[in-house]
């Protein structure tokens, strides 16, 4: 009798968790949506105007650069030339996005604050630069020295996958790339550089930006978009699925990981397949959403 007792009550407890669970995900679940190539036009324009770059000299070939957006916010960056570059040639250009929760430090430095730059993205740096290639890094709304201290980026992500509040996210997506787009403003403007060499490569979060910007802005010749998070239609807007069928740029490559927590292997099949350029190229690593020491080794022909 006790035990049938029991049973009972982990049974009503069971159907009241179960009821719960399908009305939370009812009102505050995540619900796929679709949108349109108009509704993303007008939602990533912005009014073009003269973009003033200060910058500040740090050492040989190395700048702080800050600038006002589209809509007055404040932009931090920097600016890397490569060694002994030729002043009678123009210098092509690499734009890196850094992921989520970093900063464009992390393509400068192999630390920052303690902790190891995991991504490895100051090596793809390094790469350009031996190169001859100029790099040049902001930080992306919310992140480094623009995060809002009063509602950061783990309240915005627990915002949205927990109560189902997508505004923030998107909408700190879709203003990072019109940040890269006012940069693309001021860097085709500098005689220094070859406005016909235009790279982007982005890990994590900046894959995802890199692949929306270079769809939108054909400016940018080149993508290497690392591990981007898998592209669904729950955050329609920022997803590069939308966007990524309208590319023009000459050469994408798309590094992704086989056991990525973030994306699965289909995921990233279906968005490579998605990527409407001739000149495409997948590498798909052995290991997790942070790639394997030395993983950047592999990507010497995207440069």
């Amino acid at each position: 009798m006790k035990t049938k007792k029991i049973f009972n009550i982990v049974l009503v407890i069971t159907v009241i968790l179960l009821i719960s669970g399908v009305s939370w995900y009812t009102v505050f679940g995540l619900k796929a949506y679709k949108v349109n190539v108009q509704e993303l036009e007008e939602l990533y324009s912005y009014q073009k105007q003269a973009v003033n770059v200060n910058l500040t000299a740090l050492e040989k070939g190395q700048f702080n650069i800050t600038f006002n957006s589209f809509d007055g916010e404040r932009v931090y960056g920097q600016l890397t030339y490569p060694e002994n570059a030729d002043p009678s040639q123009p210098i092509p250009i690499l734009i890196g996005v850094h992921g989520m929760g970093r900063t464009y430090v992390r393509w400068v430095e192999g630390e920052f604050k303690g902790s190891d730059t995991l991504e490895q993205t100051d090596e793809l740096a390094s790469m350009a630069l031996a190169r001859g290639y100029a790099v040049l890094a902001i930080d992306s709304r919310n992140h480094g020295k623009r995060k809002n201290l009063d509602y950061n980026i783990k309240d915005v992500m627990y915002d949205l996958w927990f109560w189902g509040k997508k505004e923030p996210y998107e909408n700190m997506i879709i203003d990072s790339v019109k940040d890269h787009r006012v940069l693309l403003d001021w860097v085709v403007n500098q005689p220094q550089f070859d406005s016909n060499n235009i790279s982007v490569a982005g890990y994590s979060m900046g894959g995802q930006i890199s692949l929306i910007l270079a769809s939108l802005d054909k400016r940018v010749n080149k993508v290497l978009s690392i591990v981007p998070p898998a592209s669904k239609d729950t955050v329609a807007r920022v997803s590069p699925l939308n966007f990524v069928t309208r590319l023009s740029t000459a050469k994408v490559w798309l590094v992704t990981a086989d056991n990525d927590e973030y994306a699965s292997v289909e995921d990233n099949a279906i968005l490579f397949d998605a990527l409407n350029v001739p000149n495409k190229h997948h590498i798909e690593i052995a290991g997790e959403h942070i790639l394997p020491e030395g993983y950047y080794k592999e990507l010497k022909g995207w440069y």
